[in-house]
């Protein structure tokens, strides 16, 4: 990161200025056999895409807030980042009565019907794939996140003191975000590029999506998010951190 880095757009950006080859977010879903590997320039393009569809298609704005029902995956990963880009507030695991926009895997639609504003289902399949058929009145994100703009720039600028994030009931501000993701990383032994962080935690919880996302992101490190991890053995375990070279694990 840099040291004018406020937001967590800010230390996308850095990211993506100092390797955009390298990878970033790693996922692995023990459910399904899922893999899939998104260097920093290929997540930073899923994140403008998905920016450019919460700003434009669905009108959201700062302060607007988005609640995200989603479990911890590379796609929830794009759409936290994709909040900070707007400006809006990812209220992770919120109410959907309360949000402007609601976000929601194939397993909330129907909490999801909840929320009066915009609706977007993700289907979570191996890919990035579609549903076979489209929930009625949700807006499905792999139908429509393809054809935006491969660059984004907010309508207006990001404030780092405004509110960013709520999971579990506290809400932080960007730059509190920024800065509580730098103060987790010795703990997670994370010391810096080249750090590989395999999680397992969830992402309902800021420790979750510290471990996770934000502290590998702050210290120019990276993430393998394993999703069901409890279905992995030992030893499939043991081979998966000797294979993507972690370097720390929480699970």
């Amino acid at each position: 990161m840099n040291a004018t880095d406020r937001t967590p757009a800010d230390l996308l950006r850095s990211a993506l200025a100092a390797d955009p080859g390298r990878p970033l977010v790693t996922f692995y879903d023990d459910a399904t056999g899922e893999r899939v590997e998104l260097s920093v320039a290929t997540f930073a393009n899923w994140v403008a895409k998905t920016a450019n569809l919460l700003q434009g298609d669905l009108s959201a704005g700062p302060g607007d807030r988005v609640a995200l029902l989603l479990p911890a995956h590379w796609q929830t990963a794009v759409w936290l980042l994709a909040c900070a880009s707007v400006g809006a507030v990812a209220d992770v695991a919120g109410d959907p009565a309360a949000a402007d926009v609601v976000v929601s895997g194939p397993d909330s639609l129907e909490a999801a019907r909840a929320c009066r504003g915009e609706r977007v289902a993700l289907a979570l399949r191996p890919l990035g794939g579609r549903f076979p058929q489209p929930p009625a009145g949700f807006v499905d994100y792999a139908v429509e996140v393809p054809g935006q703009g491969d660059r984004f720039a907010p309508l207006a600028p990001v404030d780092p003191e405004e509110p960013a994030l709520i999971v579990a009931g506290a809400e932080l501000s960007a730059a509190e975000v920024v800065e509580r993701a730098l103060a987790d990383a010795p703990a997670l032994d994370l010391t810096g590029p080249g750090s590989r962080l395999l999680s397992g935690l969830p992402y309902d919880t800021w420790e979750g999506l510290s471990a996770g996302l934000y502290a590998p992101l702050a210290v120019g490190g990276s993430v393998v998010l394993c999703r069901n991890l409890d279905r992995a053995d030992g030893e499939a375990l043991a081979k998966r951190i000797e294979n993507e070279r972690v370097t720390a694990a929480r699970h």
